[in-house]
């Protein structure tokens, strides 16, 4: 199949999932999941107490065949609704699939909580039976969760409430949020085409384009405040259930990082915020104003915007994978010739982008709002990153394609230094090469310093809310200011635009504690990515090999593939003096162009 030439042709087609079938298709396969759920319950509800490893090898396979089929349709189902979510036909699916997920869910409760409850000594006998490996890392680490886990009829309750509490107040934020209209001018603007706008090099023009998105988030303001305020409640009451110390201890244990391992990368990060404070005064001069605003921090740095359309972007992108591993580049041609991307910004879209890894017997997909910056086309290398870590981690199986937070941005900040540095390579002057070493850093500084800053804001939201009860529109205000203007000191001017522009970040809302894995992701995979300089070729064995081992051992364990070792107290610092030595870059890019005038 040949890949499409026009954004407006890249679409996905998401009956891969369902056999070649239509939506009815993924109600068939729920169906046959929830029978097989049935069947299984019957057979081992209490069998772990005296069953073999042959037997509980044999239970895995049959849990990873159910899993497959209640994948298959929920990938359907919400990346259906994820391209329109005002559909009204594609949002009673989701709702359909995930109110019947919740039974499959409470059939098979019983597993994990008897898996659970073994003494060590049963356990490690049954894990050290051979044929395992598809489900062992999967099986140890589950028995982690042992002192959070409540009483059958508990689980049972929580789950099957999730859909009324969680998910439900998840998906009228995705409603919520994809139906925003930006007024800017005569235009109507996808809130992701509006803050895209923000790239512009008039500074007038960006300066209207943040008005504009703050009148736009402002109607919805107090609902948005609502749904948070709900999440905020309906987290803390389980955490107080479940026995978990603190906020963001669940999620920790998901991540497969200690409390003090993830308090030491927030420390780290915090103790370096004149890193991005130094830069945005050198970047004020460059544009010849005396401070930045909020809205100039993403200012270009070149005279004229730089626009690749969808056929040039395909192509930078498929020639850096390509000139690095042949391997990878042919499967992120794959991601292009099959339809497997959906690319063109629309109405009641998503926004952002993101890569569904859906189940290993099908393939993922990947989302954008492609608007033809520069910047698109590095988050069509971060997505497509995502994409070869999914299709390479397949093979692991289902229980073991996945993996923590921790560790799902390697392979996507890695692809984009690739294609990070094909770009520079081709920069034809010095104010070229200095815009791209501008726009690497502002990244750096928006997955490092930025997400830990937003990581702060959770936690003084979670930690106010449980000490003091539901939080204002302005007490949210209050709070993102202040987290903001700690990382930004006086480098930058809030204006009061940006005080409300916390209530369109979704990861608050469907991943609390989320966002710190990006810094930790990040600093990861530039280590990763400065092995790769050091040694050059032949390290992209042992890359492949660490992406294809997916989820299936510690982060500790993969770190050592290529060489990390992810204990070391100076782990951070070595990855945030990779950071420092590109601001550094980048101001002596600077001094060759000195101050860019007329922007």
């Amino acid at each position: 199949m040949s890949a499409a030439e026009s954004v407006e042709e890249v679409r996905w087609r998401l009956s891969d999932l369902l056999d070649g079938g239509g939506p009815e298709r993924a109600t068939e396969l729920l169906d046959a999941a929830l029978e097989r759920a049935r069947r299984f319950a019957q057979r081992y509800r209490g069998a772990l107490a005296t069953i073999d490893s042959a037997g509980l090898r044999e239970a895995m396979a049959e849990l990873a065949e159910i899993y497959d089929l209640a994948g298959r349709a929920g990938s359907f189902a919400g990346l259906s609704f994820s391209t329109d979510t005002t559909d009204p036909q594609r949002g009673a699916l989701l709702q359909s699939i995930q109110e019947r997920g919740t039974r499959l869910e409470t059939l098979l409760l019983f597993f994990d909580l008897e898996w659970a409850g073994l003494d060590n000594e049963r356990a490690e006998e049954l894990l050290a039976g051979e044929g395992l490996d598809f489900a062992r890392h999967h099986l140890k680490t589950a028995r982690r969760y042992r002192p959070h886990l409540l009483s059958e009829p508990e689980e049972r309750i929580i789950t099957e409430k999730a859909l009324s509490a969680h998910a439900a107040w998840t998906r009228l934020f995705a409603e919520q949020t994809a139906a925003i209209e930006v007024a800017l001018g005569d235009e109507k603007l996808t809130l992701d085409v509006a803050l895209s706008r923000l790239m512009l090099p008039s500074r007038e023009s960006r300066r209207e384009a943040a008005e504009a998105v703050t009148r736009a988030l402002e109607p919805g303001l107090r609902t948005r405040a609502s749904i948070y305020n709900a999440l905020l409640v309906d987290k803390t009451t389980e955490d107080r259930l479940r026995s978990y110390p603190h906020w963001l201890s669940e999620r920790n244990l998901a991540n497969e990082a200690s409390d003090e391992s993830v308090a030491a990368l927030i420390a780290a990060v915090r103790a370096r915020d004149e890193l991005p404070r130094r830069w945005y005064r050198l970047k004020a001069t460059l544009l010849g104003i005396d401070r930045l605003a909020d809205y100039d921090r993403m200012a270009p740095l070149a005279a004229e915007e730089v626009e690749i359309p969808w056929a040039q972007a395909r192509e930078i992108v498929l020639t850096g994978y390509g000139a690095f591993s042949s391997e990878l580049g042919a499967l992120v041609e794959r991601f292009f010739a099959e339809p497997w991307i959906d690319a063109p910004p629309a109405g009641g879209k998503r926004g952002g982008a993101f890569c569904s890894y859906t189940v290993p017997s099908v393939h993922p997909y990947v989302l954008l709002n492609y608007t033809s910056r520069r910047r698109d086309v590095l988050t069509l290398a971060h997505e497509l990153g995502h994409g070869v870590h999914a299709s390479l981690a397949a093979r692991q199986g289902i229980f073991h394609q996945g993996m923590p937070l921790t560790l799902a941005e390697t392979a996507s900040v890695f692809g984009e230094s690739l294609i990070f540095a094909s770009l520079l390579e081709s920069c034809p002057t010095p104010g070229a090469r200095l815009s791209l070493l501008a726009e690497n850093v502002e990244d750096a500084i928006a997955t490092v310093f930025r997400q830990v800053a937003m990581n702060q804001f959770e936690d003084q939201v979670h930690t106010r809310r449980r000490a003091e009860g539901e939080l204002s529109v302005e007490g949210f205000a209050e709070l993102w200011t202040a987290t903001q203007t700690e990382l930004l000191g006086d480098s930058v001017e809030l204006t009061e635009n940006y005080h409300c522009w916390w209530s369109y970040i979704p990861h608050f809302i469907n991943t609390p504690g989320y966002v710190y894995a990006y810094a930790y992701g990040q600093l990861l995979a530039l280590s990763v990515y400065e092995r790769y300089l050091e040694e050059g070729r032949g390290f992209e064995q042992r890359y492949i090999e660490l992406l294809a081992a997916g989820g299936s051992r510690s982060p500790e364990e993969l770190g050592t593939i290529v060489g990390i070792d992810l204990t070391d107290p100076g782990f951070w610092d070595s990855g945030l003096d990779l950071v420092e030595r590109r601001v550094a870059q980048a101001e002596a890019a600077a001094a060759e162009v000195g101050t860019i005038a007329g922007l």
